[in-house]
């Protein structure tokens, strides 16, 4: 699929099997990580809600998989809320074709999420419908980048511009989700890349018709880490900008602290330019293991700040906030000072 400097975001915001289904193969010879992800901001206040469904094999005995299910409440009465429940992979359901996940009655399509995550005295329910905008982004721009060994983690957004509604129940507090803007992501492959910042936003502070989208990460080449990689996907008025071309790629820059994520993303008719960060109290930690036994800490937060200015060619630039961000940091340093939750 042709993804251009700038289109029309007019394909159908329906998933395909190249980016959604299921990857896991039980007979393969290696380890492999995948997880679907869905998240959504509360317009009126600094709450949010981030449900996670994962496949883990470990290299030691790839056949021998597990099947997690997570929740996070971000904001609630009581302070953040995280679960997780896990079970073995034959007990779980993955579709090839499509999103269609089900992990110890958790549900995840392209329309819906159900369930009930509960751990250690702590319950995070849902029911949700989901309702897609936007056309899917895919970050890389070639097929075999999709299908082949490199890069080692993949990654896509199924659905980058949600409107959702339902119930979350955190402990008992009830949150009524009315047209909460959300998205829906899938990543997979050999591990998680050890320098990595992911960053979301569609809840800006002066309106909702732009959707960014981006990561920078050091992917492992062999025994070195290669240099920082910076993409970034945009979306204004329904025209999509996917700056990740090898022009691109050569002009674009990123850095990444345990708290914060600058980049500068350049094309042909786009220039993208912005921050994410969060404080401390605003991060949830997670152990993310790799299969080859290696251990990180992802520092999740979805209700971090932006501030990103978007030049267009031929308009005039446009500075946007917001406190409503999505915001993952990846880091091998367990001295990164944020609670550790699940």
């Amino acid at each position: 699929m042709l993804l251009s400097s700038e289109k029309r975001s007019s394909d159908s915001p329906s998933s395909d099997a190249l980016i959604a289904g299921a990857k896991y193969d039980p007979r393969g010879a290696r380890g492999h990580m995948e997880s679907w992800w869905f998240k959504a901001n509360d317009p009126a206040s600094r709450r949010a809600f981030w449900l996670r469904w994962t496949v883990w094999a470990g290299d030691g005995d790839p056949s021998r998989a597990v099947a997690e299910v997570w929740a996070i409440a971000f904001g609630g009465r009581g302070g953040h809320v995280a679960t997780k429940a896990s079970v073995p992979f034959e007990r779980a359901r993955f579709s090839r074709e499509a999103v269609d996940v089900a992990i110890d009655g958790c549900t995840l399509t392209a329309g819906a999420a159900r369930g009930r995550v509960e751990s250690g005295g702590r319950s995070i329910a849902y029911h949700l419908a989901i309702d897609a905008l936007e056309a899917p982004m895919r970050f890389y721009p070639a097929r075999w980048m999709y299908e082949g060994p490199w890069p080692t983690q993949k990654v896509a957004s199924l659905n980058p511009n949600a409107r959702v509604s339902g119930t979350v129940k955190v402990d008992g507090e009830e949150w009524a989700v009315d047209g909460w803007r959300g998205m829906m992501g899938h990543t997979w492959g050999r591990g998680h890349s050890p320098v990595y910042a992911w960053g979301h936003c569609n809840a800006w502070d002066d309106g909702d018709d732009v959707v960014l989208d981006g990561f920078s990460a050091r992917t492992r080449v062999g025994p070195v880490l290669a240099p920082m990689t910076t993409v970034v996907c945009l979306r204004h008025h329904g025209v999509r900008y996917d700056l990740n071309r090898i022009g691109s790629l050569a002009r674009s820059s990123g850095t990444v602290t345990p708290r914060r994520w600058r980049f500068h993303a350049v094309g042909p008719r786009a220039d993208v330019r912005g921050e994410l960060w969060a404080d401390t109290e605003d991060f949830v930690g997670l152990f993310y293991p790799n299969p080859d036994g290696t251990q990180l800490y992802c520092l999740n937060s979805k209700i971090a700040h932006a501030e990103v200015t978007v030049r267009l060619h031929g308009r005039a630039p446009r500075l946007l906030r917001s406190s409503r961000a999505a915001l993952e940091i990846m880091t091998s340093d367990p001295n990164h000072g944020v609670r550790m939750y699940v």
